[in-house]
Order: C-alpha cells, then structure tokens, then sequence
C-alpha cells in the first residue's frame, strides 16, 4: 500500500485502519441488514395482531345486524392509526365498505392466496400490507390492513448516519492506537538499529541490546550479535597478521638494504649492477614507508586512539608543516601559499601526529597538483573551533570517490594511481583526527581542486 521509505509502523498503522474500516463497513452492513429485518419482522407481528383483532371482531359481531357490524368495524380501523383496514371478498370485491377515506384510497394489492406481506409505494412513503383469510357469516373473506414505514425508514437512516458519522472517529482512534502499539512493539528494533549504526570496525567489540521477550526480535539481536563476534574475531586476526607482518618484514627490508647501500659505495662496481643496486634501495625505501603506515595503523586499531594530549599551539605546528613542504613545492613550480588567521590558537593534542596530519594533506596536494599550481593553507579560528583548510588546484575527485577516499588502500581513478603510493595515507590523518576528536572531511570538484578541512575544538 504504501512504497519507498514509510516506515514498519506508518504501514501498520496504515493496514490496521483499513483493515477497522474495512470490518467496520461489515459489521456496520450486517447490523443494518439485522435491524432492518428485526424492524420487518415487528411490523409484520404488529399487522398480524391487527387482523387477530379483526378477525376476533368479525366473529363477535356476526349476529348483529349490518349498520351495527359496520360501525364497530369503523371504530376498529380508525384505533389502528391511520384506518387502513378493508375486508375483501375472494375475488377482490370489499366484503363492507371501506371503514375510512383513507382505506378508501389506498391502493392494496392484489390479494394472492399464500402470500401475506406485500410492499407497496404511494405517494412518496412506503408501507406493508397484510392479507389473511378469514370468516364472515360463514363466508370466505380476506382481511387486510397496512402500516406506514416512515418510522422505520427513520431509524434506519438514522443508524447508517450514525454508523457513517463514527466511522472517521473510530478510524482515528483505531490508527493512533495502531500506531502506537507498533511503535511499542518495534522500539526494541529501533534501539537495535541504533547500536548497529554505532558499530564499526573500530569499535566490533561492542554488542546491540538484548530485550529478553523471547521473540522474533530477541532472536534477531542474537544473531546479529554472533555475527558481530565472529567478524570481531576475524578483523581481530587480520590486523593481528598485518602487525605481525609489517614488524617482521622490517628486519629484512631493512638488511637488503643496507646491503644495496654498501653495495653502492663499491668504486669498481659496473653500472648496470650499480643501477640495480640502485633500484633495490629506491623499492626497499617505499616499502618502508609502506611497512610503517601499515604499523601505524595497526597502532591504531590496538589503541583505539588512546593517546595522551597536551595543549599546544596549532599555528606552530601547521606553520612546521608548510616549511617541511615548501622545498618540494618549489621544485615543482607549485605555490604554496600560508594564512595564519591567528598567531596563537590552543587545541589539545600531539604535536608529532598532527604534524603528521597534516604533512598527509599536504603531501598529497603535492602529488596531484600539476605545474603551474597553486596550494592554500589557511587557518582561522572561533571562540570554540579552529580550523585547517588544504586547498589546491589539482585535477580533483570525482563524486563516486569521494565517499571512499578514506578508506585503507583504496586508490582513485587510473590516473591518481601512477602517483607513487599505497592509498593509506588519507585513512592516517583520519585515524590521527578521529584521536584528537576533531573533524576531517574532503569537497572537491574535478579539473578545479580538492579542498581537505580539518576542525578541532579549541581548549
């Protein structure tokens, strides 16, 4: 019924009012169609008591004379409510004359034998007309006598109004009582969703909430829960395996190259052995630096970012940065341009990682920007935040990257993949940002520029 993002409860609220309407409109049918046969039935007793008097009447005066019978056949239907009464002979003739004018014009209906109750129409009303044989000095008559149904039609019309009319009221309650029995039934699942939403991989340990009902939505938290241990057990062993890798390759990496290195310093060694030795010192250097962002990293996932925090001053530490980067900038006809909106800005933090942070950032402007470009680093800062903000001119990232450009090893498109690099750099800053509870985030547009932010709360 309903489609796209309403929610469990707005389509249960939606179903149970339909549903009420729905049994409502059935009940309410089937009380009309009993009232109006319950009004029948007592219209047709109450006719048939009539014609009981008359009959009754008919054979108590059968020894008076005609002017005598008819006159009591006269107060008889005018006691009856409107005076419809006749008495018929069998073939349709009145047995006496009509007792009043009203009878006198009602058109009856053709008395058939085995048939009582008709239905007739005039005039704009209805009424029900009631036929029975009887005995009139030893002949046989049919008695006859009818009833206006306008009462009954009132209260027929008044229950379906009614009926109508309760209908709105009843579904409005029925929805807000839908609707808040659903949203009672599924808080489990909301505060179920809550915790999943919170839940990441830094954070696997931790377990959703358990309401022990036991239903469907206990059962679902467990499971969820099992799931969430056994992914916390197998994340738990690749960063275990990535750590222990990274520090055992170390050594090695190291060894091979210092034996390039001694290698190199040889004075009779030939120039294509010289370039090889070369190659393996340049390869085994980036494979250091890819060793240590991989221990970093794992660092990261042990600590949890528990990491002390002194109070430093950030325009130092971001003017540092610049100055390490202002050399290669130069060699690669780029400019880098510094805006210190304040000299002095106190956050919390490590100066070494922040440092860090924002070396990333600027290393990675390095590495996209081509010649002639230009690098902004500006910082400024309010009564309550201080911000860093990294802009270059380089050719940008396009919106499908965006989303993933922190994630761990994750590299853009071809072309930002001859850049010399393992795609960990960008998830360091994050981790050394999410440590100093500060907020990193990226906006780029392509063939204009990427712009890296980064807000600390001040101390």
């Amino acid at each position: 019924m309903l489609k796209g993002r309403s929610s469990i409860s707005l389509r249960l609220t939606v179903w149970f009012g339909a549903i009420f309407l729905a049994g409502w409109v059935l009940f309410g049918a089937a009380m009309w169609i009993n009232l109006k046969r319950t009004l029948r039935n007592e219209r047709y007793v109450t006719l048939s008591n009539r014609l009981d008097r008359l009959q009754t009447l008919l054979h108590k005066t059968q020894h008076e004379d005609a002017a005598s019978r008819f006159a009591d056949y006269q107060d008889f239907a005018r006691a009856t409510g409107g005076g419809l009464a006749e008495i018929f002979r069998p073939g349709g003739a009145r047995a006496l004359p009509s007792p009043t004018p009203a009878a006198q014009d009602f058109p009856w209906p053709v008395i058939r034998p085995g048939v009582e109750q008709q239905f007739v129409y005039v005039r704009s009303r209805n009424y029900w007309a009631l036929a029975r044989r009887a005995s009139l000095n030893g002949q046989t008559v049919y008695i006859a006598a009818a009833s206006p149904q306008t009462e009954h039609t009132l209260i027929l019309d008044s229950f379906w109004e009614g009926l109508l009319a309760s209908a709105p009221i009843l579904l409005l309650i029925s929805s807000a009582c839908g609707y808040w029995l659903s949203r009672r039934a599924l808080k489990p699942v909301d505060r179920i969703t809550a915790a999943a939403r919170s839940i990441s991989i830094r954070n696997l340990s931790e377990r959703l909430p358990v309401a022990h009902t036991g239903d469907e939505i206990e059962r679902l938290a467990e499971t969820c829960n099992a799931m969430l241990a056994r992914l916390d057990a197998a994340v738990k062993q690749i960063k275990q395996f990535t750590g222990d890798a990274s520090h055992e390759l170390r050594g090695p990496l190291s060894f091979v190259r210092t034996v390039a290195e001694v290698a190199l310093r040889n004075p009779h060694i030939d120039a294509e052995s010289r370039q090889a030795f070369a190659d393996i010192v340049e390869e085994t250097a980036k494979a250091t630096v890819l060793l240590e962002d991989m221990l970093t990293l794992a660092r990261a996932d042990a600590e949890r970012g528990a990491k002390p925090l002194e109070a430093l001053n950030l325009a130092d530490v971001v003017e540092q940065a610049c100055e390490m980067a202002r050399p290669i900038a130069g060699e690669r006809s780029l400019a880098l341009n510094l805006s210190l909106g304040a000299r002095l800005v106190n956050v919390l933090g490590d100066s070494t990682t922040l440092r860090r942070l924002l070396w990333i950032l600027l290393d990675n402007a390095l590495k996209y920007t081509p010649a002639p470009g230009r690098i902004d680093v500006a910082l400024s800062a309010t009564a309550r935040l201080a911000t860093v903000q990294v802009r270059d001119t380089g050719d940008g990232i396009s919106p499908d990257e965006l989303p993933h450009i922190f994630d761990r090893f994750y590299r853009a498109d071809p072309s930002r993949s001859q850049i010399e690099g393992a795609g960990l750099g960008l998830a360091i800053a994050k981790w050394i940002a999410e440590m100093h509870h500060a907020d990193l985030t990226v906006s780029s547009e392509l063939r204009k520029g990427t712009v890296f932010q980064l807000v600390l709360p001040v101390c």
